[in-house]
């Protein structure tokens, strides 16, 4: 038997229970991982208060975690006994003492990245990877505008794009915020709370403005963030916390200087298993330099996940929280 939290109803931290279940053995092309260390991410509140829709009910819960492999089904070949792996992909079922899921989902862990440091950072480091070296390649000298600079996404692209050598210009809501967001490495901050950030923008560039906006919070900032693209910029809108992105009219790129417009989801970089793992050793390369830091400033008992979501929510943690089996 193994424990795990599953909820039979949607609603607030209070459906979340913790049971014993009987692990199933691994099917085809399926390992079983034993978690040392799981992820905690908003998202996780929206299939529990029913704002995404889990497959069926009851339900587990989290798509993040690292541990060990302790059993394997047919036809696995990438993957064996004993090997330390790390996940950020589906199904729902992370929070528990184990979990099995596809082979194709799994990363092989290094022995320099601990299980906590991956769990910590699968979801949010592949996020930044794929951002920045992918969707679009920062170059040394490039001003960059990344929204929501000292949140979990950004506190990573602001460490990766010093790293680089990009100009990372980071807008906050707070003086609080503004230091972190510097002290993570990013080369300037906007506080939009009493800001004009498509002004500030052009004054702290000089009047080039940005080869490229990253932008996560979705309706609120989309036109602001046009306004910081130099001509022909791109512009990368890859969350929505505010609200989607809706009735666009293409016309206001070409008023606004021939730009462009992607948005991009994980899912169609890390869409195979090699593009998995290159993405997620390249991460892990920057971790092991130490270009990039892991901050873990929350651990929960598994147990307690309900208490870690509350916080979560509340917006009481700051960095990264993991929970442990």
């Amino acid at each position: 038997m193994a424990k795990r939290i599953q909820f039979s109803q949607h609603g607030g931290p209070e459906v979340l229970q913790l049971v014993e279940f009987d692990p199933a053995p691994p099917g085809p092309q399926q390992v079983r991982v034993r978690n040392h260390a799981i992820g905690l991410n908003f998202i996780d509140t929206y299939f529990r208060g029913g704002l995404y829709a889990p497959p069926s009910l009851p339900s587990g819960l989290g798509t993040e975690a690292a541990g060990v492999v302790e059993a394997v089904g047919e036809d696995v070949n990438r993957i064996k006994v004993g090997d330390r792996v790390a996940y950020a992909g589906g199904p729902l079922g992370a929070y528990s003492e184990v979990h099995t899921l596809p082979e194709a989902n799994l990363v092989k862990l290094p022995d320099a990245i601990s299980f906590e440091q991956a769990a910590a950072v699968m979801l949010k480091g592949l996020t930044t990877q794929y951002l920045l070296k992918q969707t679009y390649a920062v170059q040394p000298g490039d001003f960059v505008l990344f929204h929501a600079a000292a949140g979990g996404v950004g506190s990573l692209a602001c460490q990766w794009a010093k790293a680089l050598g990009a100009k990372l210009i980071g807008t906050v809501s707070s003086a609080e915020k503004a230091e972190r967001a510097k002290a993570l490495g990013a080369w300037a901050t906007i506080d939009y709370s009493h800001e004009d950030v498509a002004k500030r923008v052009l004054e702290l560039t000089d009047g080039q403005k940005c080869a490229v906006v990253y932008d996560g919070v979705g309706a609120d900032t989309w036109l602001t963030s046009l306004d910081c693209l130099r001509p022909r910029g791109l512009m990368v809108s890859f969350g929505n916390a505010s609200g989607a992105v809706s009735g666009v009219n293409l016309g206001i790129l070409s008023q606004k200087g021939s730009l462009y417009v992607t948005r991009p989801t994980l899912g169609s970089y890390a869409n195979n298993a090699e593009n998995t793992q290159a993405m997620a050793d390249d991460l892990f390369a920057m971790i092991a330099s130490g270009k990039l830091v892991v901050d873990i400033q929350q651990r929960y008992p598994l147990s307690e996940a309900a208490k870690a979501q509350s916080e979560l929510s509340a917006r009481r943690t700051v960095g990264s929280t993991v929970l442990l089996p």
